[in-house]
């Protein structure tokens, strides 16, 4: 029996061509609540970002954001985070400094990049996202970096950073980084500790490479119809894409709306 349902945001919950999330999808969250179903965020992006996003209005039980970096209450209170070690960070760091490639350093308030190109332009418009502030890094903690890099360009920034850290792509031209031992699926872990549940009482929606480990790790896991390839291909299920009632449709089939 399905108890909670995690959802990625960007290209599952959220729409970049309508820019919003559909009225079935928003229906849905509400009937799932309304079925004593929980509902949880897990996301890449931080709460900064989402508050940007036409889809802010709505209420989790939790949140799991920065790829399972921060986990926040119902309330948006931070229950914990998972920065950087120190070696990593002055890695990240230098390699901020040097601007050979566009990087995003995310911290607890804050996203700053360190150059801006026409491939960065492009995918912070491709995800309904202003390019981050041009500014200093001043050493806080860091809970993810992005780098705007092909996998043919991966290299480049592999030179520069021998720390502990995981490529998760969302996509062809962009890479989040984010500490060795991270994940959301640590972050899905913290609630369902905390709320007692077994993973095959967990659902999960995803449909880029970031979602793979949470899809992975649900008893059960969907894959939007606009997901990628190898997203499909570990997925329990593929629903209709997000344009296409594809939450709404994926949840009445299991009759969990």
């Amino acid at each position: 029996m399905i108890k909670a349902v995690f959802f990625d945001m960007d290209g599952t919950l959220f729409s970049h061509t309508s820019g919003q999330i559909p009225p079935s999808a928003r229906q849905a969250l509400q009937q799932l609540r309304e079925n004593g179903i929980r509902i949880f965020l897990s996301t890449g992006r931080c709460m900064a970002e989402l508050k940007q996003m036409a889809a802010d209005d709505v209420e989790f039980d939790g949140y799991v954001t920065i790829n399972g970096q921060c986990c926040l209450d119902e309330h948006r209170r931070l229950l914990c985070g998972n920065p950087f070690d120190e070696e990593m960070r002055r890695q990240l760091a230098d390699a901020f400094a040097l601007k050979r490639f566009p990087l995003v350093l995310v911290e607890e308030q804050r996203i700053i990049i360190n150059m801006v190109s026409d491939q960065v332009v492009q995918a912070q418009r491709s995800i309904s996202s202003p390019v981050p502030d041009l500014a200093e890094y001043t050493g806080a903690p860091i809970y993810q970096a992005t780098a705007f890099l092909t996998r043919q360009q991966q290299p480049m920034a592999e030179e520069l950073l021998s720390g502990k850290f995981c490529w998760t792509r969302w996509s062809e031209k962009v890479a989040d980084l984010i500490p060795y031992e991270g994940g959301k699926v640590n972050g899905m872990r913290v609630f369902c500790d905390r709320l007692g549940l077994d993973q095959k009482e967990v659902m999960a929606f995803g449909d880029a490479e970031n979602d793979i480990d949470m899809l992975t790790f649900a008893g059960t896991g969907i894959a939007m119809g606009n997901a990628l390839p190898a997203v499909k291909q570990i997925a329990d299920a593929v629903t209709d894409d997000v344009d296409h009632d594809g939450i709404a449709n994926a949840l009445r089939r299991y009759h969990l709306i």
